[in-house]
């Protein structure tokens, strides 16, 4: 829950404070993909547009906008429909082009993100380990580059050194 409140306070400093529902300001959401993947993940969670507008506490006609890409809902509309479909609000908010995508296997973060065994909280948790292990991975692959590169330079030093002492 904690993670879902910051990534709500990010996505709110960039969305305009207006109360008008789908107003976003400046910030440019794209509609064209979001309302597709809305609807494949409620068609994948088999359920109705009336039974998602009803978990996502928005209109039946308001979601059907949003799913056509009429309508470009909020960052907190977001989140109540990723909540409906049991999705982290996180991969509606890299779909609306809110959030940029976390590095990493596409296919480990989109299972995670669609595995409906376990709750938002859990799934926050393992996509931060997993964002953990990869920044341990690439810092241990850095400091090996650095280490290879000096032993490198050391070599080509006393290769030049031996070559200079024969002549």
């Amino acid at each position: 829950m904690r993670e879902l409140g910051r990534l709500l306070a990010e996505v709110s400093a960039c969305v305009c404070k207006c109360k008008h529902m789908g107003n976003t300001g400046g910030m440019g959401i794209d509609v064209s993909g979001l309302g597709d993947f809305i609807r494949d993940q409620r068609d994948q969670a088999q359920m109705s547009l009336r039974q998602l507008a009803k978990a996502a506490d928005v209109s039946n006609p308001y979601l059907s906008q949003v799913e056509r890409g009429l309508r470009k809902p909020s960052a907190e509309i977001l989140g109540r429909i990723a909540q409906g479909l049991r999705i982290s609000a996180e991969t509606l908010y890299v779909q609306a082009g809110i959030l940029a995508q976390r590095a990493g296997d596409d296919t480990v973060t989109t299972a995670i993100a669609a595995d409906r065994t376990i709750t938002e909280r859990q799934r926050t948790t393992l996509l931060q380990i997993y964002a953990a292990f990869q920044a341990e991975n690439q810092a241990t692959a850095t400091n090996n580059a650095s280490e290879t590169s000096d032993v490198e330079t050391l070599n080509d030093e006393s290769t030049t050194e031996v070559s200079h002492g024969s002549e």
